[in-house]
């Protein structure tokens, strides 16, 4: 994302080329992090384990690509809390992860 900032900006130092950025718009690349909020993909991982019985999604999830990444976030989030390392979890989304299994 930096780089493709850096692109738009006409930094002549960013790798970003015009093929990358069509490359990564072709496999739907999510541009903007802040554009789903946590309650959305925790809604989203909510539905696939109705689905799918598990929180285990395949890294290759097409239907949902960013949902393989967002939970991965979330368990190195979680290891980083119980280890009073600063963290981007909550005892709120905790709670509310624990009760999705």
């Amino acid at each position: 994302r930096s780089q493709y900032k850096q692109f738009l900006e006409g930094d002549p130092s960013s790798p970003m080329t015009e093929e990358r950025i069509e490359f990564l718009n072709k496999i739907n690349f999510n541009w903007d992090c802040t554009s789903q909020p946590w309650e959305d993909t925790y809604g989203d991982l909510a539905t696939f384990v109705k689905e799918f019985g598990h929180t285990r999604v395949p890294r290759d999830f097409t239907k949902n690509p960013i949902l393989p990444q967002w939970i991965s976030i979330q368990r190195t989030d979680y290891r980083k809390f119980h280890l009073g390392n600063p963290s981007n979890i909550t005892e709120d989304r905790i709670e509310l992860l624990n009760k999705i299994d």
